[in-house]
């Protein structure tokens, strides 16, 4: 997958959002769509690297020691390969979110999320208060 670029929008190297900035403005949709992209495509590589590490080590293994932590190993790097695929899917979610409008506002209280949140977890839908308040409630639950 290309990571395609929005001609009209220049991102300077090195471009961080800033508050100083109007929120959502057309330069933080185009940062974060393709911090998305990129964190998007590594994890589809580090896939394609341990599929082809499997398919490798799927050989027998004449011990029975070997074959018990092979077989371990294996089921640990599928459930990794099943929050990832999961994490994917709340990536293509992030940018879906881009194209329509409503990325980067709490889906809760339709409030704008804080840029230091989304910097450091862009697939966030709510914003820090509002997880809290998630959080607590399916602690009381639970």
């Amino acid at each position: 997958m290309a990571l395609a670029e929005t001609p009209d929008i220049d991102l300077s190297e090195g471009y961080t959002p800033s508050e100083a900035e109007a929120y959502m403005c057309a330069q933080h949709l185009e940062f974060f769509r393709r911090k998305l992209l990129t964190w998007k495509q590594d994890i589809v590589d580090e896939s394609r690297e341990t599929i082809a590490y499997l398919q490798k080590e799927s050989g027998t293994h004449p011990d029975v020691t070997d074959r018990a932590s092979s077989e371990a190993d294996r089921t640990l790097e599928l459930r990794a390969r099943d929050r990832q695929r999961k994490l994917v899917a709340k990536i293509d979610a992030a940018l879906a979110r881009i194209e329509d409008g409503s990325y980067g506002y709490c889906e809760a209280t339709g409030e704008p999320i804080r840029l230091a949140r989304l910097q450091a977890r862009p697939i966030a839908t709510l914003a820090i208060e509002a997880q809290e308040r998630h959080e607590q409630k399916e602690r009381i639950g639970n």
